[in-house]
C-alpha cells in the first residue's frame, strides 16, 4: 500500500522559524503501531538554530513513518501518517519473513598440493649495519577501540563548531580585559535578594546588573552595537539593543535574544534572562528567539571562570564576557589614607571586531561599564 492509499492525517514538517527551510529528524519518539495523543511529542527535529519536538496534530495510531532518523526534511514535507484509533487502516501488519533453513556446513576442502601453494620469494633489501630494523611494538592486550568511544556529533554541536570557526575566519578578533569593583552591588543584592525573589518570583543575581550597565554603555559606544556588511563597505549602527544571552545547556550553547533590552529595568532584565534560560534548558526556545541579536553577553563566571576570551557572535562587532565575582583583599584610599579591605571583584572582557573597533574604543566601552557598575546603582534601581 502506498502513502497515497493510506487513510488518515498526514503529519507535515511545520515552520521552524524565520529563514529556516529544513530540519533534520534526530529521533522518533513513537513507532508504527503506537498510540499517540493530540499534542503529544511525536519526534525530535534539529535545525541550525534549535532542537525542538514536533507534536502530533491528532489522536490516533501512528501507521507509517515517512521520514527516517537523520533525514533532512523541508518545511511542509510529509513526516508520518496517523489514523484515528476507531478507523484503522484495515491492513494487517506485515508478517516477519520466515527464518531461512539452516544449511549444512560444507566439508573443508582437502589441503592443496605443496606446489600449488608456492609463491615467488620476496625481494630482500639489505639494511645498513648502523641502522638496525626497528622492532615491531608488541600489543599490550587491548586495542584503541577497546578503551575509547566514538559518537556521532549532534547537529547543534556541529553547527556550533562550524560557526565558531567561521567567526574567527570572518573577523579580526581581539580581547581587552578590565577589573571592576562590584562591592556596592553585592551589598544591594545581599540586602534585597529575598524580597526581590518573593516579589518577582525571580532570583536576583549579578547578571542583570552587568547586562544593564552594558546596554546603557552601548548608547555611548555605538560601534560595539553594530554590524559590518560582508564586503566591508558599509556599517550598520543599531539604535536599540537586542541583547543576546549565551546560555549553557545539555544540548550545547545557545544565544536567545532579549528584544529592546535598553527599555528594561534591572527587574525586567532579571525576568527576561531567567525566562530565556529556562526555555533553552527545557527545549521550549523557538528559532525566532535565537535570531536578531545586536550585542551578546556571556556569563563565563557562572562556572567559576575568572575571565575568558569569547568569540564574537557574527555579524555582531562585540561580545562581553563576565567573570566570577570573588572576594579579594584590595588596597583602597579613603580621605587620603591607604587601607586594605575585602572587596567583591570581577573581570570584564570584551572581544571585538578589530576591522571596525579599535583597542581604544573597546577600552572606553569597558571603562563606561566599570563606572556604571561601581558608582551608579542603588536599591531604588530594583523597583
Amino acid at each position: 500500500m502506498t502513502i497515497e492509499q493510506l487513510e488518515g492525517t498526514t503529519v507535515h514538517m511545520p515552520s521552524l522559524g524565520e529563514n529556516v527551510d529544513e530540519g533534520t529528524i534526530t529521533r522518533w519518539l513513537k513507532q508504527p503501531g503506537d498510540h499517540v495523543a493530540a499534542e503529544e511529542p511525536l519526534l525530535e527535529v534539529a535545525t541550525d538554530k534549535v532542537d525542538t519536538e514536533i507534536p502530533s496534530p491528532v489522536s490516533g495510531i501512528l501507521q507509517h513513518i515517512i521520514a527516517d532518523e537523520n533525514d533532512v526534511v523541508a518545511v511542509g514535507a510529509a513526516l508520518a501518517m496517523i489514523t484515528e484509533s476507531s478507523k484503522g487502516t484495515g491492513a494487517a501488519p506485515t508478517p516477519a519473513p520466515p527464518a531461512s533453513p539452516v544449511q549444512p556446513t560444507p566439508p573443508a576442502p582437502a589441503p592443496a598440493p605443496a606446489s600449488a601453494l608456492a609463491v615467488p620469494a620476496p625481494t630482500l633489501t639489505a639494511v645498513p649495519e648502523p641502522e638496525p630494523t626497528p622492532a615491531t611494538p608488541t600489543p599490550r592486550g587491548h586495542t584503541a577501540a577497546a578503551d575509547s568511544t566514538t559518537e556521532k556529533l549532534p547537529r547543534i554541536r556541529r553547527t556550533i563548531a562550524h560557526r565558531m570557526v567561521e567567526s574567527l575566519q570572518t573577523s579580526a578578533q581581539l580581547t581587552t580585559v578590565l577589573e571592576v569593583d562590584v562591592t556596592t552591588i553585592a551589598r544591594i543584592r545581599t540586602a534585597h535578594k529575598d524580597e526581590f525573589l518573593q516579589r518577582t518570583g525571580t532570583k536576583l543575581s549579578f547578571l542583570p546588573f552587568f547586562a544593564k550597565a552594558a546596554v546603557d554603555a552601548l548608547a555611548e559606544h555605538r560601534v560595539l552595537n553594530a554590524s559590518l556588511n560582508t564586503d566591508i563597505t558599509e556599517v550598520t549602527y543599531f539604535h536599540g539593543c537586542h541583547l543576546g544571552m549565551a546560555v549553557d545547556s545539555e544540548k550545547g550553547l545557545m544565544v536567545p535574544v532579549i528584544r529592546d533590552a535598553q527599555d528594561l529595568s534591572i527587574e525586567g532584565l532579571a525576568r527576561a534572562i531567567a525566562d530565556k534560560a529556562d526555555k533553552v534548558r527545557t527545549g521550549k526556545i523557538t528559532a525566532d528567539e535565537l535570531t536578531g541579536g545586536t550585542f551578546t553577553l556571556t556569563n563565563t563566571g557562572s562556572r567559576g571562570a575568572l575571565f575568558d576570551t569569547p568569540i564574537i557572535n557574527q555579524p555582531q562587532t562585540g561580545i562581553l564576557g563576565v567573570g566570577a565575582v570573588v572576594e579579594r583583599l584590595m588596597p583602597t584610599r579613603q580621605e587620603g589614607e591607604l587601607r586594605i579591605e575585602v572587596r567583591s571583584m570581577a573581570y570584564l572582557s570584551i572581544s571585538y571586531d578589530h576591522r571596525i573597533v579599535d583597542g581604544a574604543d573597546a577600552a572606553r566601552f569597558l571603562t563606561t561599564v566599570k563606572n556604571r557598575l561601581e558608582n551608579s546603582f542603588t536599591a531604588d534601581d530594583l523597583t
